[in-house]
């Protein structure tokens, strides 16, 4: 009995069948599922393409007006559909391009063959000046990869037929020219050599092979493998073939970069560390993990938590996961932020204690004002000493005795203190806690300490995860990491990490794994491309950045020297304002112009970020005097699907959405030196980087 023929869907097919009329759309749909149910039936009229560059390139008729473009092969049973389109626009997108597959990595790649004029003008012979200035210039620009061999551009993911442009590309401006008609692990490839990596550790990271054997022709194989799957999704049967279709944008469910495809699946040895900056895709590829968990390693009743810093982000991850996955495969996951699972664990445990997030509110002022009483004022130290100091040092290190904190470390403190000095302030944290402990409150901080103690003094395998996989894991504090390890016993596929110390907004101190019995050695990653923002975006938030010491999430320092946008754009607007008021009626020029330059194509999601509540409520007020609808985002409401609304949010809450278009207002004081404005300056970065395609920023007086 012969096996059924594979079909599959190219990105471009589903990025086309996005723009199509609904009346051409459901005509495609149906053609489709007929298609895949047999692509090899009579009543399949495959027509060749003159002056087509690949003649496996076969034209199908749709209706009339329209055609679809197939990859039909002379043997084998591989069938994908490539693109569709009016008739004589669908001819001319297939006439430059061919599917070829790479004979290094064996992956399919559609390349796109520039045409070159057959004729050209002779030349005029230069002066001899100009031939010093020429020889001068050459000698400057030599090419960037003149040191590679052929195998090592073609295991980097350049296609064969693109080996003569890339050796005489002679700068990255002209690499970022070739961007479009690279495949997307190959402009990464050659853009991480042309920022000093080696092509070993480019390999490395990606854990590609490129010591086996190639078979050319076999399109099944090369589907296979990761780098294919970032553009081409096999579909097995109608209801796979619906549920890819009826939703073309959302690509994010169906394609992942080769990286992320390798890091989303597969064992791992024990805890895994994915960096990446804002847009690169970090969030998707822990979901995407969390489903491999769920599906293919968890036993005995045991289940995959999902857990992140704030309950916003926990929220949308869950309804992104009931889009991801089926039901069975959702009944083995668990998504809770970090702080709901502390307050479910205290009261399966019977413990009353409630937790304080904020000193200044109630109970916790009472309890922090009369530790305050008992500080000896001999001392001579500031009031902000006392909070900063159990902030940054004994919560953090989870200091609970006198002895412990005699031998701190004081990292970052400015002010040095004796042990004498040490023995006279530690009575105000006793006090403290003592206060707290009367009035049944805990400092979170001690919470996620006490319970890690209490795990890891009860049996370890006692689990009921198979797995944790964590987001925004900058958010995170050594106790919450600490926590977090005794959650679970150390193993196979145990922890998995996301996050960008970029976008630390919320932690109060940074936390090293290695000092939090977490080790990653050997099993750090990082994502270098980002999918959202145009790189005229990413460029301005990352040089808001400057000066800003940020950690790799360990002991290490993380950089942005090789990160890049796959999309470009205008650059930013910066500009000033004199008072809310006068930034409002900058806001609404923005947005004006926003959708203006989208003309008759769907009006932009738009959102305007404030540094804090009550700057958003005066903005949303005064920007809904002018005449535009607006919705705040708040703790307890989303953002809306709708594109006729302004949305207004602050920094803290625009943490992962993302809009086409932003206006981040922000106080002139956050623009102060990176040593005092740290923290201001990357909330000024989470809130940029929510653009997609434009942004404009403005600085208030």
């Amino acid at each position: 009995m012969s096996l059924k023929p594979k079909v599959a869907l190219s990105q471009d097919f589903l990025l086309q069948l996005s723009k199509l009329p609904s009346s051409v759309h459901s005509k495609v749909m149906k053609w489709a599922i007929q298609f895949q149910s047999d692509p090899t039936s009579p009543g399949i009229n495959y027509e060749y393409i003159n002056g087509a560059r690949d003649p496996n390139l076969k034209s199908v008729r749709l209706d009339r007006d329209w055609r679809g473009i197939v990859f039909k092969p002379n043997s084998g049973d591989v069938y994908v559909l490539l693109y569709v389109d009016h008739h004589d626009d669908a001819y001319r997108w297939a006439e430059n391009r061919k599917l070829a597959i790479n004979p290094v990595t064996g992956a399919m790649q559609m390349v796109i063959i520039e045409s070159v004029a057959a004729v050209e003008a002779a030349p005029a012979q230069p002066t001899p000046a100009a031939k010093a200035v020429q020889a001068q210039t050459a000698e400057a620009q030599l090419p960037l990869f003149g040191g590679l061999e052929d195998r090592e551009l073609l295991s980097l993911g350049v296609p064969e037929e693109m080996l003569a442009e890339v050796r005489h590309l002679t700068s990255e401006p002209e690499l970022d020219a070739l961007q479009g008609r690279l495949p997307v692990e190959g402009y990464e490839g050659l853009f991480l050599v042309a920022a000093g990596d080696t092509v070993s550790q480019v390999l490395n990271a990606r854990e590609t092979r490129v010591d086996r054997k190639v078979d050319t022709s076999d399109f099944a194989a090369a589907l296979a493998t990761p780098e294919s799957q970032s553009r081409f999704v096999i579909v097995d049967d109608d209801e796979a073939m619906l549920a890819i279709m009826n939703a073309p944008l959302a690509q994010w469910r169906v394609f992942l970069h080769p990286t992320q495809h390798k890091l989303a699946s597969g064992d791992r040895s024990g805890p895994v560390r994915v960096l990446g900056g804002a847009g690169t895709g970090k969030t998707v590829l822990a979901m995407h993990r969390a489903r491999w968990l769920a599906d293919n390693r968890t036993l005995d009743g045991k289940k995959v938590l999902f857990t992140t810093f704030t309950k916003n982000l926990a929220s949308d991850i869950e309804q992104n996961l009931r889009t991801l996955c089926g039901s069975a495969t959702l009944a083995k996951l668990e998504v809770r932020n970090l702080d709901a699972w502390v307050h479910g664990f205290m009261r399966s445990r019977k413990l009353e204690h409630r937790i304080v997030y904020d000193r200044k509110q109630d109970a916790a002022l009472q309890a922090w004002q009369a530790a305050m009483a008992v500080r000896d004022t001999t001392l001579d130290l500031p009031d902000n000493f006392y909070e900063l100091e159990l902030e940054q040092v004994v919560l953090a290190q989870g200091i609970t005795t006198r002895d412990q904190y005699r031998t701190a470390r004081r990292t970052g403190r400015e002010s040095v203190l004796s042990r004498t000095k040490r023995d006279a302030v530690w009575p105000v944290f006793e006090e403290y806690r003592g206060q707290l402990s009367s009035r049944k409150l805990k400092e979170v901080d001690d919470a996620y300490r006490e319970i890690a103690e209490l795990l890891l003094a009860e049996d370890s395998h006692a689990s009921a995860y198979s797995a944790i996989v964590i987001d925004e894991t900058q958010d995170l504090g050594p106790q919450a990491l600490k926590l977090l390890r005794a959650m679970i016993p150390a193993g196979a596929n145990d922890l998995f990490f996301v996050g960008d110390g970029h976008q630390r907004i919320y932690s109060r101190h940074r936390a090293a794994m290695s000092k939090c019995g977490i080790d990653i050695r050997g099993r750090a990653r990082k994502l270098y491309l980002n999918y959202r923002t145009t790189d005229e975006i990413r460029r301005q938030a990352v040089a808001l950045l400057e000066g800003c010491e940020v950690d790799d999430l360990d002991d290490g320092h993380d950089e942005t020297r090789r990160y890049k946008s796959l999309s470009h754009g205008p650059a930013p607007s910066v500009v000033t304002a004199d008072g809310l008021e006068a930034a409002a009626v900058q806001v609404v020029a923005f947005i004006k112009a926003f959708r203006a330059a989208k003309g008759d194509a769907d009006a932009p999601s738009v959102c305007v970020i404030a540094s804090s509540e009550k700057n958003r409520e005066a903005l949303a007020k005064q920007v809904q005097s002018a005449g535009l609808t607006c919705l705040t985002i708040t703790a307890q409401a989303n953002h809306s699907d709708s594109r006729n609304v302004v949305h207004f949010a602050t920094m803290h809450r625009a943490k992962g959405l993302e809009f086409d278009a932003v206006v981040v207002v922000a106080p002139e004081s956050y623009f102060g030196t990176p040593d005092q404005t740290s923290s201001q300056r990357k909330l000024l970065y989470v809130a940029l980087t929510r653009a997609k395609r434009s942004a404009a920023l403005i600085r208030l007086n």
